[in-house]
């Protein structure tokens, strides 16, 4: 017996079957429970969300088997496809097959206070009686007038019921004094009608009509009752009896229903296997007897997420803490791509793995519960360890606490650096057959969370009754911090290979099931987004918005698709390509287009497992996979996915983006972090901080922005200022000069008086020898003899200083006044001697707005 059989068996089979019994009976009496399964006999309708079972052709009962289709219509649809037909066409064609039609549950009769079940073969809807009067009254043909039907109905005498069908397991009206349904007539007839149960003969004419009572004969009458109670329901369509099970057995499966139809991502159950489940149920007390090793996988699998579902129900947290996991559902929450069944056995101290359950009991509590599943395997993962070095190291394997002191703290601290620094395998036991190794990264991440752990059992006093001594808690240090290696951008060559379109078909070929592979790249190296932020892509992502195409995508990994970006022409066709594939496709599994709601939540590259409507996108394992086999076949070396984002950033930068914006469109909380992407160097930042421009004192409006490189002025504007930047320029003490003459090497006819020129302009690079001139000349206005003659030098300076706060407003508006206030590109003697500085390569600032100065 499996672990999680065992802990579905009830240590004391007779109370504990009862309490489980009271349990789900009231929480199948609960408001929240679905009316639809609170019956014995469950009646599911067709196009249920979840357990829908009807076949899509229009008509047919059949119970589906496979791609929407019953068995004869899945058997059409193979030949059909072999032909060629489209399937959309062969859904619109194709007719019903009787063979595979069931009949529906009988009515009543529509005579007024008839208790007789009506004929399922005709459509007047009466029984066997008053449909021989009708065919008496009507003739030989049968054509229904409303009217003249109804005043008949109401002139019938109405006859006496035959009760309840004999059968336990049915709840349709009799058909004969038999007291048989129907579909049970046929059935004791086809069993060699046990018991010889018999009527007289002629009864309805002799004894029925004249309202005489009609009795039957047996030839053993307890094997007849027998019968009774052992036949199964009749097959209806949609139909799920579960009279004759176990109380605790039909309460299991009527919660196992209603739970199953809660997930949203849920597998198939398959109608007629759920109705082999419920024949294997008969005779058995609880869903921990079921036997697995006679049935097939589908009902394997039914059985074997019912039991989880029971267990959430019968196993309390404090229960699970015992046995060793701990299960999210208990808390109310669902990690992406991680069971609710998260297991702690691995760690063979009990007073360890208590501490470590209550740790995630309490994260899982809190406000700020982690979302993804990487931060719970690094705990367990830090705790195994531990506990390994301790089962190993520690007096009696350290299954007793008081014993434990700091020495063996620091023992394993030295061991797992050792480890990390050469590489060696962890101690801790594995589910794989090849052991991890130790990295400065886990070992960091391993003391940062045992350091955690301890520090928070302490203060909520869970060491105390443990017994754990205070030294051994407080031992644990912090992790060293690593060194940072940020992934490189790829080369020129790699980068080529990646972007060539016949290495693009191979990535397409590789993707047999047409998921999107070649779309989900190439999406991802011309946006620059992150791979989960293409693979999360809603179906209606994109769009015209006045006349550009942008991208609507998730920025903060919770959800929120509120982010734009625009998008080249030919990206744009090739999501539009991708959307209309995936709308085809649920086409063909339904027969119908999306509704809008359904649209909103579906996904642009969807999966193709437990994901009936498509609202769940591929996963990254999925798609790195594709990438990676493409990888190889192409003889590259290794590459991840990711560094396309840092190709795009370092690209950007180079062609003259600012940080703050490249910040902006990747989406980083801070600049450091986009240094790491955009690889700057103090070149590259000197190129940034060049492009921007404002002009200079001696301008009409000094301090006015010229260009930023993404924002250039109108021709107009440039004229007004008297300045080209289309020309060359040249380099000059604190700034630039793009009076013509001196560029093509004149004289200067103003003597360099820079300062009170309009055709010198200030860069962010300079903002430094600006700012020291200011201090200077403050300086000289408070070393002045007089009020008026401090007046006279701050007049004198203002045109100067309204520069320096334009150019520092342009600099903070694009992130950029820190960098350029760390900038110091010549020597200190320079800002007291007129020299013609060099700092700039004056064939890189001749470049303005993408022209470039011919010599």
């Amino acid at each position: 017996m499996t672990e999680p059989v065992a802990r579905l068996v009830p240590p004391h089979p007779g109370r504990e079957s009862r309490d489980r019994l009271e349990i789900l009976t009231a929480l199948i009496g609960g408001p929240g429970f679905d009316p639809l399964f609170r019956d014995d006999v469950i009646r599911v309708p067709r196009d249920h969300p979840a357990l829908h079972w009807n076949c899509l052709i229009e008509g047919c009962d059949g119970y589906i088997r496979a791609r929407e289709l019953c068995g004869n219509h899945l058997n059409r649809w193979r030949e059909a496809e072999a032909a060629g037909v489209e399937r959309l066409e062969f859904l619109r064609t194709a007719t019903p097959v009787a063979a595979q039609k069931r009949l529906a549950a009988p009515g009543g009769c529509r005579v007024p206070r008839c208790g007789r079940p009506a004929e399922r073969k005709v459509l007047v809807e009466l029984c066997t009686f008053h449909l021989r009067r009708w065919q008496a009254c009507a003739g030989s043909v049968h054509v229904l007038d409303d009217g003249e039907f109804e005043a008949w109905l109401s002139v019938q005498t109405p006859c006496t019921s035959f009760g309840a069908c004999a059968a336990q397991c049915c709840t349709d009206l009799a058909r004969s004094p038999l007291r048989l349904c129907e579909d049970h007539e046929k059935l004791y007839r086809r069993a060699g009608s046990p018991g010889g149960a018999r009527l007289p003969s002629n009864w309805g004419r002799w004894l029925d009509r004249r309202g005489r009572s009609v009795a039957v004969a047996y030839d053993d009458e307890p094997a007849f009752r027998r019968w009774c109670r052992q036949v199964p329901p009749a097959p209806r369509p949609g139909q799920i009896s579960l009279h004759g099970l176990s109380p605790l057995v039909t309460a299991e499966l009527k919660w196992a229903l209603h739970a199953y139809t809660q997930r949203s991502d849920h597998t198939r159950w398959w109608m007629h296997a759920i109705l082999r489940v419920v024949d294997g149920c008969h005779g058995l007390t609880s869903m921990a007897d079921y036997d697995l090793d006679g049935a097939g996988a589908h009902e394997r699998m039914i059985v074997t997420e019912i039991r989880r579902d029971l267990e959430i129900v019968y196993v309390t947290p404090s229960e699970s803490k015992t046995a060793g996991y701990i299960d999210f559902e208990h808390f109310g929450r669902r990690i992406t791509h991680l069971n609710s069944r998260f297991d702690l056995t691995l760690i063979p101290q009990r007073w360890l793995r208590d501490l470590l359950w209550d740790h995630l009991a309490d994260l899982l509590r809190s406000v700020d519960c982690p979302r993804g599943r990487g931060t719970y395997f690094a705990i367990r993962v830090a705790v195994q360890e531990l506990a390994a070095f301790l089962e190993a190291n520690a007096p009696g394997g350290g299954q007793d606490p008081p014993l434990l002191r700091a020495g063996h703290v620091e023992l394993f601290v030295a061991d797992h650096r050792r480890r990390a620094r050469d590489q060696l395998p962890a101690l801790r036991p594995s589910y794989h057959t090849r052991r991890p190794v130790v990295t400065d990264v886990t070992c960091k991440s391993t003391f940062d969370i045992l350091r955690r752990i301890m520090r928070a059992a302490l203060e909520s006093g869970r060491t105390e009754p443990v017994g754990l001594d205070r030294e051994f808690v407080v031992s644990f240090p912090a992790g060293d911090k690593p060194v940072f290696r940020p992934r490189s951008p790829y080369t020129d060559d790699t980068a080529r290979s990646l972007a060539e379109p016949a290495n693009l078909a191979l990535l397409a070929q590789t993707d047999i099931e047409d998921r999107g592979a070649r779309d989900i790249w190439e999406t991802i190296v011309i946006t620059g987004r992150r791979a989960g932020e293409v693979l999360g892509l809603r179906l209606d992502c994109v769009g015209i918005y006045n006349g550009v195409p942008l991208l609507w995508h998730d920025q903060t990994k919770v959800g929120n698709y509120n982010e734009a970006i625009r998008i080249p022409d030919h990206t744009y066709q090739r999501l539009r390509d991708r959307q209309r594939t995936t709308v085809t496709r649920f086409e063909q599994r339904y027969a119908r287009t999306p509704t809008p709601q359904e649209r909103a939540t579906m996904a642009m590259f969807p999966r193709g497992y437990k994901n009936p409507h498509g609202t769940y996108p591929v996963s990254y394992t999925w798609f790195h996979g594709h990438f990676r086999r493409w990888l190889h076949g192409l003889n590259l070396g290794p590459a991840v996915p990711h560094q396309a984002r840092h190709t795009l950033a370092t690209r950007l930068l180079a062609a003259g983006a600012s940080l703050a914006h490249i910040k902006r469109y990747l989406g980083h909380v801070s600049e450091r972090m986009t240094e790491h992407y955009a690889k700057v160097a103090l070149s590259d930042l000197d190129d940034v901080l060049q492009q921007v421009w404002v002009t200079g004192p001696g301008a009409p409006q000094p301090g006015q922005l010229i260009s930023d490189r993404l924002t250039p002025l109108s021709s107009e504007q440039a004229h007004a200022l008297a300045i080209d930047l289309g020309r060359r320029a040249t380099p000059t003490e604190g700034g630039i000069c793009t009076y013509q003459v001196v560029v093509d090497g004149g004289a200067c006819p103003w003597k360099l008086d820079c300062e009170h020129c309009d055709k010198f302009v200030m860069t962010g690079a300079d903002l430094l020898y600006w700012r020291r001139k200011r201090e200077q000349w403050y300086s000289l206005a408070e070393r002045a003899p007089t009020d008026e003659m401090a007046d006279w030098l701050h007049q004198q300076f203002e045109p100067t200083a309204r520069a320096i706060a334009g150019l520092e407003r342009a600099l903070a508006g694009l992130g950029l006044l820190d960098d350029a206030a760390a900038l110091d590109l010549r020597r200190p003697q320079d800002y007291f001697h007129r020299l013609w500085t060099t700092a700039f390569r004056t064939t890189d600032l001749a470049t303005i707005d993408g022209v470039e100065a011919t010599a």
